[in-house]
């Protein structure tokens, strides 16, 4: 074995060789070994969180904890958030590695790689580490429409052959039971699509009510890589405006709604949703939809009154001036037909309101 300095050290060149003498250097020794395995892990562990990626929005189980509880399990944790809290004991590296929920050469034979009631896990995928997300419970849960659009966080820029979206049908419990294939429908897909940090997938699953999950199926492009991600979400039944509510806890999902506003002659409106919550920061939607007539684009404007500061978008470009945000459609969302929607969503520091909007359509 190599000592740091990169020559073998003691008699035998098989190990690290630590000399008998004073007491106070045998502990320097074993304290410099110490310092450089703390380095490697932490090196390695960064390396890990920059790679790959995962269902943002509406978000994944796994991802929802290490978003939720970014600096690990606390008091405050365990009695708001137990399943996490759960999760986190089990096993911590399910959330340092968010992003490594994945399965190499399935060869799209998805059913016989992940069993039923391993979905969650990726079919127990690396030797179990997401096992906890398998478990049946009260996850959190994202309000959504019975028709949106969910965002998979692409970071290392794989893009896809395929991602396909399942919905739990009508009546399956996710407090009680885990999912089976037969339980699932597929509500979204989409076909090749290359690469880029943010993939939208328009879902579809109308006739569900309340709280179901959501599997998504991520067949990466750049090898035969797969990425298994279950997601909790409650169907508001029909897609239209929730009731506006008050977050109850820092770290709970809310859904915060304004009014849409209508503006007939340009031809859209727009809805703006608080997704999730936690201390210091939250994660938004707006919701465009084109009015009787079809766009091709859109931007919408508002203002913040409680000094948030958004720190990353998807689905738009913005520009700010002091409080007052401008966001235009990208280039795959302006295109709306008649009655059509398509979101945007962002990350922010500070506490969400819930600013009026503004939509002009082209």
């Amino acid at each position: 074995m190599l000592n740091p300095s990169g020559t073998t050290s003691g008699r035998s060149r098989g190990a690290l060789t630590v000399k008998a003498g004073p007491a106070w250097r045998v502990s320097a020794a074993v304290g410099a070994c110490l310092a450089l395995l703390t380095t490697l892990l932490v090196t390695f562990g960064a390396g890990t969180a920059s790679a790959h990626g995962a269902v943002s929005d509406p978000p994944a189980r796994h991802y929802g904890c290490y978003l939720r509880w970014p600096n690990g399990p606390s008091p405050q944790m365990a009695a708001e958030d137990p399943l996490c809290h759960k999760a986190w004991q089990a096993d911590p590296s399910a959330m340092y590695n968010w992003n490594g929920l994945l399965r190499d050469g399935v060869g799209g034979n998805h059913q016989a790689a992940v069993p039923d009631g391993q979905l969650c896990s990726g079919g127990m995928t690396f030797n179990g580490r997401y096992a906890a997300f398998d478990e049946p419970g009260n996850w959190k849960a994202a309000d959504r429409p019975n028709r949106f659009t969910l965002n998979l966080n692409d970071t290392s820029s794989h893009g896809a052959d395929y991602i396909r979206v399942y919905a739990t049908k009508q009546g399956f419990d996710p407090k009680t039971r885990k999912p089976r294939w037969a339980d699932l429908e597929l509500v979204g897909q989409t076909g090749r699509i290359p690469t880029g940090t943010r993939t939208p997938v328009e879902v579809d699953a109308p006739g569900r009510t309340g709280h179901h999950l959501l599997f998504t199926v991520w067949q990466a492009g750049h090898a035969d890589q797969t990425y298994y991600f279950c997601s909790d979400v409650n169907f508001t039944d029909g897609g239209g405006p929730t009731t506006t509510t008050t977050p109850t806890g820092t770290t709970t999902p809310t859904s915060t709604t304004t009014t849409p506003t209508e503006i007939p002659s340009r031809g859209c409106s727009a809805t703006f949703r608080t997704t999730s919550q936690w201390s210091g920061g939250f994660q938004a939607e707006v919701r465009v939809t084109a009015g009787p007539t079809a766009i091709t684009g859109w931007t919408i404007t508002w203002s913040f009154t409680n000094g948030e500061r958004i720190n990353s978008i998807w689905g738009a470009t913005t520009t700010t001036s002091g409080t007052s945000v401008s966001a235009r459609n990208a280039a795959y969302n302006g295109s709306l037909a008649a009655g059509a929607s398509g979101t945007l969503g962002f990350v922010a520091s500070g506490t969400a309101g819930t600013p009026a909007l503004t939509c002009t359509a082209s």
